[in-house]
């Protein structure tokens, strides 16, 4: 498979830090039958901070709201997977690099069964330019 890219939507929330917490949402999320193309969970001071990358935004977006959860501002950022090989992120970030964009964030990890898969950000302003660059649809 050659390499593809896409916008996504992403969302975070913070929660209390403590066990189980982080399982909690996902299980809602889980019995509302709302599929995560990515997830990261972290500590951020004393409390923790969910990111979530939805496959469906409204349907996520509903359960949120059900749940009153207290999601921030809708942010846009990039999924891209392909055929894993030495050099696969480093070409993603100098394509970008080579039209001047610095990628805020990125999270990169081999897939399985010769794939990979990053998702990444990059700061509004640059979001129009980035997807044309990628390719992105």
């Amino acid at each position: 498979m050659a390499q593809k890219a896409r916008k996504i939507d992403y969302f975070t929330m913070g929660i209390s830090n403590r066990p189980g917490k982080a399982a909690e949402v996902l299980e809602t999320l889980r019995t509302a039958r709302v599929n995560l193309l990515g997830f990261t969970g972290f500590p951020r001071g004393s409390r923790g901070q969910l990111d979530f990358i939805p496959e469906d935004t409204a349907s996520f977006m509903a359960t949120a709201k059900h749940a009153e959860w207290a999601l921030k501002k809708k942010k846009t950022g990039f999924l891209v997977q392909g055929d894993d090989r030495p050099g696969a992120i480093g070409s993603v970030l100098s394509r970008l690099a080579g039209v001047g964009i610095n990628v805020t964030a990125i999270d990169a990890v081999c897939a399985g069964k010769g794939r990979f898969g990053a998702l990444l950000w990059v700061k509004p302003k640059d979001v129009r330019k980035a997807a044309r660059s990628l390719g992105a649809s």
